[in-house]
């Protein structure tokens, strides 16, 4: 076995050709067999196997610098860097990352966890080499997908400038987590088509450097202009108008092919982009034919691809789902915009049965939030799905194309909180602060799945911007019994009782009830509050609890700077209200990745440690 052979980083340069030629197999199947346990990202991995391995046998880690754009398909890197023994903990609490970690090995040279973000990352790491004087390789390898993003172009149109060595692999699979869309995916697509390319090219600049004493003058002022030698061959060469070398496309899939042109891709003096072709879920039949149901997986059985377990009760995605589709029947100014994300925002039913009224925009959280500014401004209902870790992407556009014109856009902040294996990058733990300082902004946030439909249905009326958080998982469905229709700035009063008041956010009701019942069993009085708005705070409620308790204790799954319980302690401390407050909460910090319960329990967000605190806390109080 080959892949045994392989402890450190360059181990795969000491393989025979016999060994590397069946050792892209033994990766896939090591692949297959382990995110089948621990769930990952394995369409993604089984399309870059090859392309890993010829970006190894070309450079030397650690000194050679590479960036992974998202970061979801270093697996095969972290084998060929020693890092087999870690895939039985592969995105479990203390274990493996399944994203490059620079703390994790110093052949990752770069943290990644969103898109778009390789090229200037590795243009950084291209300037810093050369201002120190080093002569190391820099590789950023980033996906067709990615390129639908604004911050590549960015940093493309910055790259053109370098006169020095900076090698750009675009892999191209014709996917990023939905189908790509738009001009960018066009433009790949005629690219893919010109396979004779670099074979015609090479031969015209042979032909042309045999001229005595000017060939070389003539292929270079031929490199410079835009009607050069690739203009005869490549539609809009897109990336040689800018100054970028271009390479390929190649077979991704071919090993001495990417190792000949990437080793070609070195000698650049310049940025230089190698074009690779590569399929994604390459070698597991499930996997190529649901690339996307394979992204980001569970563990699963292999041999049917199926998950392992299944949810009979619907997630929170899925009731957003099913409600808003029903809404947009009855409501023809209804639109539906994802940023690639059609799937894993619930979105694709909305397609479906709406197909001109849904937008996918590719990987442009950007773009899409000021989209959807232009659609309310132009008279439309527009709701952007977007996870919370990504919708930090927007914060510009929501403060300054959405909020500062009080414009009606529903933004479905789906995944907020902690949701686990994915770690830092991906945590949604922050947009309850950054959309709570935006003025014209309302935020709100559900406790079960009935208030989820009720809230949805209150966001897409509401003639304003709205934030509606909900978090990954199973939509909880206690609190049946409580159902009060929403009502603009208005908490709802579960238990009233007095002493102390627990006011939770969302999806943390669970947590809450538990938590009163903790305090009731100690022998004191609680009222259980759900907060349904952290933007803006039900004040009159606040001042009326305070006259008959002494403690508030809040409760939030996102970081406790700036969030909800840090706007209740503002308001009390400004009103001068005679009660004691405690927020509970995700400390000022990244949170890795693992299981949420761990999570949960790691950042003091578990009933027994709550309970504990506040019966401290009213102790003191009564003291």
């Amino acid at each position: 076995m080959a892949l045994e052979l392989i402890r450190k980083e360059n181990d795969i340069k000491k393989l025979s050709d016999e060994q590397l030629g069946g050792l892209a197999d033994e990766i896939r199947r090591f692949l297959i067999e382990k995110i089948s346990r621990t769930g990952g990202h394995l369409a993604s991995n089984l399309g870059a196997v090859e392309l890993t391995m010829a970006l190894h046998l070309t450079l030397d880690f650690p000194e050679d610098k590479l960036i992974w754009d998202v970061g979801h398909q270093s697996y095969t890197h972290k084998l060929l860097t020693g890092r087999s023994g870690g895939f039985d903990t592969l995105r479990k609490y203390g274990g493996m990352s399944g994203f490059p970690k620079r703390k994790e090995s110093d052949c990752d040279a770069f943290d990644t966890g969103h898109s778009s973000t390789s090229i200037s990352a590795g243009l950084g790491l291209v300037e810093a080499r050369e201002l120190l004087g080093q002569d190391h390789t820099v590789v950023s390898v980033i996906g067709d997908g990615s390129m639908t993003g604004g911050m590549a172009y960015e940093a493309l149109n910055n790259a053109s400038r370098l006169n020095s060595n900076f090698i750009i692999v675009l892999n191209d699979n014709h996917m990023s987590i939905s189908e790509n869309v738009g001009g960018i995916s066009r433009y790949l697509n005629g690219l893919r088509t010109t396979q004779t390319y670099t074979e015609i090219k090479k031969g015209v600049e042979g032909t042309l450097k045999r001229i005595p004493g000017k060939g070389d003058r003539i292929v270079s002022q031929l490199r410079k202009t835009k009607s050069g030698i690739k203009q005869l061959f490549v539609p809009g060469m897109f990336f040689e108008d800018m100054g970028i070398t271009y390479l390929g496309p190649v077979d991704g899939h071919d090993v001495r092919k990417l190792v000949k042109v990437l080793n070609e891709a070195k000698r650049v003096d310049h940025a230089v982009l190698v074009h690779v072709i590569t399929e994604k879920g390459k070698g597991y039949r499930p996997a190529e034919e649901n690339p996307s149901r394979f992204h980001g997986t569970g563990p699963f059985d292999i041999r049917t691809g199926e998950p392992a377990e299944k949810s009979a009760t619907d997630s929170y995605t899925e009731v957003f789902s099913k409600v808003l589709t029903d809404i947009a029947r009855k409501d023809d100014k209804v639109v539906a915009i994802t940023a690639a994300m059609a799937d894993g925002t619930g979105l694709a039913a909305f397609k479906k049965y709406f197909p001109k009224r849904f937008f996918d925009v590719g990987i442009a959280e950007e773009h899409a939030m000021t989209f959807a500014a232009g659609l309310a401004a132009g008279g439309m209902k527009p709701v952007f799905a977007v996870y919370s870790s990504f919708l930090q992407r927007a914060y510009d556009q929501t403060l300054h194309d959405v909020c500062l014109q009080d414009l009606p856009v529903v933004i479905a902040v789906d995944r907020a909180g902690l949701v686990g294996s994915d770690g830092e990058t991906h945590q949604g733990i922050f947009d309850l602060s950054f959309l709570s300082s935006i003025p014209n902004m309302t935020v709100i946030s559900p406790k079960n799945r009935w208030e989820m439909a009720d809230m949805l249905r209150f966001a897409v009326d509401y003639p304003h911007p709205v934030a509606l958080r909900y978090p990954r998982g199973e939509a909880y469905e206690g609190m049946k019994e409580f159902r009060a229709p929403v009502e603009y700035g208005k908490s709802e009063v579960l238990y009233e009782e007095a002493d102390i008041a627990v006011i939770f956010v969302g999806h943390m009701a669970e947590l809450a009830d538990r938590v009163r019942t903790g305090i009731r069993e100690a022998g004191y009085k609680c009222s259980l509050i759900n907060a349904r708005f952290v933007k803006p705070l039900d004040t009159q409620l606040l001042d009326r609890l305070s006259r008959t308790h002494r403690l508030f204790v809040t409760i939030e799954e996102n970081v406790v700077s700036g969030g909800f319980g840090g706007q209740v302690l503002e308001y009390a401390s400004e009103a001068k209200l005679p009660v004691y407050i405690r927020n509970i909460g995700i400390p000022d910090d990244y949170v890795e990745h693992g299981n949420v319960e761990i999570l949960r329990r790691e950042v003091g967000l578990d009933c027994g440690r709550i309970v504990e605190q506040v019966l401290r806390d009213y102790s003191e109080i009564k003291g």
